[in-house]
């Protein structure tokens, strides 16, 4: 079905069933694009997935890389349709204590496994 899901336009029709994770930038995207098309509730981020896979929902509109590890995950039942591509932007961070040294040293490991491949390497064991 990835085909009749390229655009906000071709999600937001009546009878498509979109689902969401009530409170997070899934909900308040979906809420502020979608008008025609159902919004339903799913409370636990962890089996949402499984409720698109089991047919129970059309889809659901997040970020690239969690549609990028999803799709591994139901390799062959699911996919991220232009994950390359997303609707909108935000980017991703790491949550550390306070602390300026280790923060300097995650930025530098960052920078560095960026030059060297080794980020490469360990994005594709996940979303690959």
């Amino acid at each position: 079905d990835k085909d009749k899901y390229e655009t906000i336009a071709d999600i937001d029709k009546a009878g498509t069933r979109v689902i969401v994770n009530p409170g997070g930038t899934n909900e308040r995207f979906a809420k502020t694009n979608i008008k025609n098309a159902e919004i339903r509730m799913w409370n636990d981020n962890v089996t949402i997935f499984d409720e698109i896979a089991k047919g129970n929902a059309d889809l659901m509109m997040t970020d690239s890389s969690e549609t990028r590890y999803q799709q591994k995950q139901h390799s062959g039942v699911l996919c991220a349709v232009h994950p390359e591509k997303p609707f909108d932007f935000a980017e991703k961070a790491y949550w550390l204590q306070r602390d300026v040294a280790l923060k300097a040293f995650v930025d530098q490991w960052l920078h560095i496994a960026t030059e060297d491949g080794s980020f490469r390497k360990i994005y594709a064991a996940w979303f690959d």
